[in-house]
């Protein structure tokens, strides 16, 4: 299936779906638990949720659309075809959309002191698979790959709920 493109090639694109991935995942839910915490209406956060997922999807394929095709131009130093650009870009849109409602999920059908935790459990579950999966692509140790990206993913979605915590105590007061 994918014997037509070069190994580069095929790095660039799975480069753009582990970013898109991640990037979703840890972002949305590190928005949507910081403001669950903070005691935000759980139409709130959906609303939230929805309008960050649908931005942020377009606006980091757009970057990688750009990144990819500057970085194209430089190394062969003349214009070059948009659509190994165009592919990355579409990559990263839906991996970022479609990865982007697991952490928003919970909050659809649970209240919003529950959803949060099986929000952040998802998407720490859904990290640590990525990481996996990333690795056996790679043909890399699946359990340390599994783990980096749930720590590194991790540590974002802690910073979400540490600064909701923080400034919903500050407004609670």
């Amino acid at each position: 299936m994918f014997e037509r493109y070069s190994k580069n090639v095929l790095a660039e694109y799975l480069r753009s779906f582990v970013f898109g991935v991640e990037d979703s995942l840890a972002s949305t839910v590190g928005l949507l638990s910081g403001i669950a915490i903070a005691g935000v209406a759980r139409e709130t956060i959906l609303l939230t949720g929805v309008i960050l997922i649908l931005v942020e999807a377009f606006s980091m394929a757009m970057g990688d659309f750009l990144s990819e095709y500057s970085s194209e131009s430089y190394m062969r130093q003349a214009e070059v075809s948009s659509h190994r650009s165009f592919v990355a870009a579409f990559i990263m849109f839906f991996s970022y959309l479609l990865a982007g409602l697991i952490p928003l999920f919970p909050y659809f059908i649970l209240v919003s002191e529950l959803a949060v935790w099986f929000s952040i459990s998802l998407s720490l579950l859904a990290l640590f698979l990525l990481g996996v999966i990333g690795a056996k692509i790679s043909n890399i140790n699946a359990t340390k790959s599994g783990f980096r990206m749930f720590l590194i993913g991790g540590a974002a979605i802690f910073v979400g709920v540490i600064v909701g915590t923080f400034l919903g105590n500050i407004g609670n007061k």
